[in-house]
C-alpha cells in the first residue's frame, strides 16, 4: 500500500475575497523575470532600494518577497555582495514547495507510527545544514526513527531529527510513540509552528539508510527535507526524511480557475 500525501488547493472568487499579500505579488513578477532571463549574462539583479523604487513598495515587501526566492532556490544573498541568480544547474535537482498549512503534515502522518531513539547532541550535519541554506549553529538534539505504516512489514521512511539547543527542557519530556516532535515542542513551550519549508530531493541512500529500509546502497531515495520556524521566524527543528520510491507517493492536487 503505497502512502499518499494529497494537497488540495482551492481558490474561491468572490466578492469578498481577501487582497493576495503584495510580497507574494512581488515574489511573482520576480520569479518570472528570472525564469524569463531576465538578469543572465550582464544583467545584474536589482538592489533592494531600486526594487522599492521600480514597484513602489517598502523595503519589507522587497526582503519578504526575496525572501520567497531564496526559500525557492532562484536567487542567493549575500551580506555585501547583493544579490545573485542561481544558475539553473545549481537549482535543477530540487523541488522547494514551502507548505500551506501544518496540517498537511499530520495527514502525512496519519496512519503511520514511528519511534524515535535519541542520539544525544551534535552539530547539524554539513549536508543537512548545506541543503537548508542556513548556518544552524551549536549541538541539537539528534533523533532518529523509522516510520510504519499499517499493514507493511519494511518502514516506508527513516527520518532524522535537529531539535534546536534552546529546548533542552521540552527535550527532557518528550515521550514515544508521538506521531510529530513539533507538536510536543508546541505541547511543551507554547512555541507554534508558524512557518515550515519543505525541499524534496532524489539522492543516493546512504549504508544506514539503504540497511534500515531495505535496500542496497546507493539505491535512489527520496529525501525530504522540512525546516520550521516560529512566529519570530526562528528555526527550531529540522527532519530529514528518507522514503524508498515504492512506498511513498508524494502528489500535489491543484484546481485552476
Amino acid at each position: 500500500m503505497t502512502v499518499t500525501k494529497n494537497i488540495a488547493a482551492t481558490k474561491n472568487i468572490t466578492a469578498t475575497k481577501k487582497k493576495r499579500a503584495r510580497y507574494l505579488e512581488l515574489a511573482d513578477e520576480l520569479r518570472a523575470a528570472v525564469l524569463r532571463g531576465d538578469f543572465s549574462g550582464s544583467k545584474t539583479f536589482p538592489t533592494e532600494s531600486v526594487l522599492c523604487k521600480n514597484y513602489g513598495v517598502s523595503r519589507f515587501t522587497v526582503r519578504e518577497a526575496l525572501r520567497t526566492l531564496t526559500q525557492e532556490g532562484l536567487i542567493k544573498r549575500r551580506r555585501g555582495s547583493g544579490t545573485m541568480v542561481q544558475p539553473a544547474s545549481a537549482r535543477a535537482g530540487t523541488l522547494h514547495q514551502p507548505l500551506s498549512n501544518v496540517g498537511e503534515i499530520l495527514q502525512y502522518a496519519t496512519g503511520t507510527t514511528i519511534s524515535f531513539d535519541k542520539l544525544g547532541p551534535q552539530e547539524v550535519s554539513p549536508d543537512i545544514a548545506e541543503k537548508t541554506g542556513m548556518s544552524p549553529t551549536g549541538e541539537w538534539y539528534v533523533f532518529r526513527g523509522a516510520r510504519r505504516a499499517e499493514s507493511r512489514r519494511r518502514p516506508i521512511a527513516l527520518t532524522y531529527a535537529w531539535v534546536h539547543p534552546d529546548l533542552a527542557e521540552a527535550v527532557s519530556r518528550f515521550e514515544d510513540g508521538s506521531p510529530t516532535l513539533f507538536g510536543q515542542i508546541e505541547q511543551f513551550t507554547g512555541r507554534t509552528v508558524n512557518r515550515v519549508t519543505q525541499d524534496i530531493q532524489a539522492v543516493k541512500a546512504t549504508e544506514e539508510v539503504a540497511e534500515t529500509l531495505g535496500l542496497e546502497t546507493d539505491n535512489p531515495v527520496l529525501l525530504i527535507l522540512r525546516c520550521y520556524f516560529d512566529k519570530n521566524d526562528q528555526l527550531f527543528e529540522i527532519s530529514a526524511s528518507y522514503h524508498p520510491g515504492d512506498r511513498f507517493t508524494y502528489s500535489m492536487h491543484i484546481e485552476v480557475d
